[in-house]
């Protein structure tokens, strides 16, 4: 076959592409155990931050963020609706936004049990909800009275720069520390509000200055969220 004919470039390009295509999906499932191993070290470390381990954090491999998971995560607890444990599923490994789309009645709860060097327990409960042009989640840690937040942390998909994407910094999750959930038996969460309005408001945070719809976002996404929990909350506070 000629070298310059229609026929063999045709044929040599189907090959070129079957090759290409084949050393692609090879280097993809190769990978594959590597990305999800760096997943997991992205919520380990998500979880940590929510009660206050994230400074320590910064630049550590896999083995060291393990290390200090395992140090102060002592249990990982899967409860349904009504606030009941249930056994035969892994908490770290289920996703509360895909549980969420289930009916409720279906729904798997994962909640981390935390024990800090002081010996206190904190509870940490994952987040999901919507920013302004994506996803936004993140966890938050309560204190054993089931009311009062000892850490958040928060991430997003797609926010802007300078602006929704402040949920991710420090100075932004310090702010929920020490503010309440309950008021009296109501499940009243945490709003964010105009800078200013806050100060004696024991849920309500500033909302980020320029950034309503994310800042909007995240209030809902406490509100939404932890009310998915209420049963548990009630129950551990009774």
């Amino acid at each position: 076959m000629k070298r310059d004919s229609n026929t063999y470039i045709f044929l040599y390009a189907i090959v070129l592409v079957v090759v290409v295509a084949v050393l692609l999906a090879l280097a993809a499932s190769g990978l594959k155990p590597a990305q999800q191993e760096n997943i997991r070290m992205e919520k380990r470390i998500d979880i940590l931050k929510s009660i206050g381990l994230g400074e320590q954090l910064e630049g550590a491999g896999q083995k060291a963020v393990s290390e200090v998971y395992d140090k102060y995560i002592r249990e990982a607890l899967v409860v349904d609706a009504e606030g009941k444990t249930l056994g035969g599923a892994s908490a770290f490994e289920l996703d509360l936004r895909s549980e969420l789309s289930l009916p409720r009645e279906a729904r798997r709860l994962p909640i981390f049990v935390a024990r800090l060097d002081d010996g206190s327990a904190k509870y940490i409960f994952p987040l999901a909800g919507q920013g302004l042009w994506g996803q936004i989640w993140g966890y938050i840690a309560l204190s054993d009275d089931m009311n009062t937040v000892y850490g958040a942390s928060f991430a997003h998909k797609s926010e802007t720069p300078g602006l929704g994407a402040d949920i991710a910094t420090a100075g932004f999750q310090s702010r929920f520390k020490g503010k309440k959930l309950f008021e009296g038996a109501d499940m009243v969460s945490i709003s964010l509000l105009k800078s200013g309005n806050t100060a004696n408001n024991p849920h309500a945070v500033d909302a980020i200055s320029g950034a309503t719809l994310t800042s909007v976002g995240v209030g809902d996404m406490l509100l939404s969220s932890l009310n998915e929990y209420r049963a548990f909350l009630e129950l551990k506070k009774k």
